[in-house]
């Protein structure tokens, strides 16, 4: 049984095709563009039951080798504050990344049971100027994962 396209000839050959080239300006032009991306600063707090301090630190390692934009990790028995830089297009994708970075990972990373309980999401131009005023966290250094 052959098949074919509907509406195609079913004998090869015998029915004559035409190649049509196609320009520019046969392309619609796109109705909406697209948003720029922008950079944001998160900082996730994540809180839980306690679990072995080495087990804490091994898998805050793995999370920040499964994501490349982690600044930085503090952590204790119960509860870490993880920093990073987000790309996203607003406010709204950038914290709904971040609500899900800590359980996306759970199981790649063997992150302890916990919970998300602070997030908080500043667009670039906040941070500089926090640290520039003095205010806010200061710059992640060192790099990497310390407990508190």
């Amino acid at each position: 049984m052959r098949r074919g396209r509907p509406g195609a000839s079913s004998s090869r050959g015998t029915a004559e095709r035409t190649l049509v080239s196609v320009t520019s300006d046969d392309i619609a032009p796109p109705t909406r563009e697209r948003p720029v991306s922008r950079l944001w600063h998160v900082t996730l707090s994540v809180s839980g039951p306690e679990a072995p301090l080495a087990e804490v630190r091994r898998a805050l390692e793995q999370l920040a080798n499964d994501h490349p934009f982690l600044l930085t990790s503090r952590y204790a028995a119960d509860h870490a504050e993880i920093r990073y830089w987000e790309e996203a297009r607003d406010l709204h994708d950038a914290a709904a990344i971040a609500l899900r970075l800590w359980g996306e990972h759970r199981s790649s990373a063997n992150l302890p049971p916990w919970e998300t309980v602070g997030l908080e999401v500043i667009d670039r131009d906040t941070y500089h100027q926090r640290l520039a005023e003095g205010y806010g966290p200061p710059p992640a250094a060192p790099v990497g994962v310390h407990p508190y």
